[in-house]
């Protein structure tokens, strides 16, 4: 049977105690760190050669579709009870609103290096020491806003440009497009400034700290943010039910995206599963 994932605003405070005392586990038994360093393995840019698998392409929704997987269930491993909140930025828009409670993740970074000091995630708790890291950096960081140069996080009207959308991606499948479920969604823009984040990448700006990248899974707001993500290519899913992912067969080998970018049926890395496969995911959860 399905399970069920909520609203983190919604969790009863048994329900928080038992999300934060599973990843607690997972980190103490070392299985997080290697979540941090799978995805900063497979954070690959389309500046870069090679395939793109988890950013800038259109595999970006069924990557992160898995890992999610992976992690919850590793999660429940620990507590059959568990499942990953998702936080909705379009409504729970403040640095003290939920997730940012002490009960949960904790709060905002202190203003001189932004490391959090509150919460089950801070330094000095001693249970969550950065291992697997882009920096040498030890502790978690956030700088909720950017206080100094403000941005907001998205709005549900910004949500809609994406979701209005009904071709799941076009070529040429990176980070230039600005047509497409999946970059709008995703959120490389165009221009400088707030304007070349859009959504989901305006997220990870809006948190900061270690959420700037490819190690933002050192930070757990990143499994809220991915689970709200996940919700809103299936809320796409529903709208569009005639699209689907794209493309559907490999870019030819004179395509300046030959073996970059992963088709419909190609294997996902690191996994042995397609896209395909991870379209329809109804029989193993579903969002209240």
């Amino acid at each position: 049977m399905a399970y069920i994932r909520k609203d983190v605003s919604t969790l009863t405070a048994a329900e928080r105690r038992r999300f934060v005392n599973a990843l607690l586990e997972i980190k103490r038994k070392g299985e997080y760190d290697e979540f941090v360093r799978m995805h900063i393995d497979h954070y690959v840019s389309d500046g870069e050669g090679g395939l793109r698998s988890a950013h800038m392409a259109p595999s970006f929704l069924p990557w992160h579709r898995r890992f999610l997987l992976d992690l919850e269930e590793a999660l429940r491993r620990v507590d059959s009870s568990v499942t990953v909140p998702y936080w909705d930025w379009t409504r729970r828009r403040t640095a003290t609103a939920s997730p940012w409670t002490a009960d949960l993740l904790g709060g905002n970074g202190r203003r001189s290096d932004h490391r959090v000091t509150t919460g089950p995630f801070a330094y000095a708790t001693g249970d969550w020491t950065l291992k697997e890291n882009v920096t040498d950096g030890k502790f978690l960081t956030r700088d909720l806003g950017r206080a100094a140069a403000p941005i907001d996080l998205p709005t549900a009207a910004d949500v809609e440009w994406a979701l209005k959308d009904p071709v799941y991606d076009v070529s040429p499948y990176d980070s230039t497009l600005t047509r497409g479920f999946r970059n709008k969604l995703e959120g490389w823009g165009t221009g400088s400034g707030s304007a070349a984040w859009r959504n989901h990448n305006r997220v990870h700006r809006w948190v900061g700290g270690v959420m700037l990248g490819g190690a933002s899974v050192n930070d757990p707001v990143f499994w809220l943010h991915h689970a709200f993500v996940d919700l809103l290519w299936t809320r796409w899913q529903s709208r569009h039910r005639d699209h689907r992912y794209l493309p559907a067969e490999p870019p030819g080998p004179t395509s300046s995206q030959y073996r970059r970018v992963v088709a419909r049926r190609e294997k996902l890395p690191p996994w042995d599963v397609t896209p395909d496969q991870l379209e329809d995911m109804s029989r193993t959860y579903r969002y209240a």
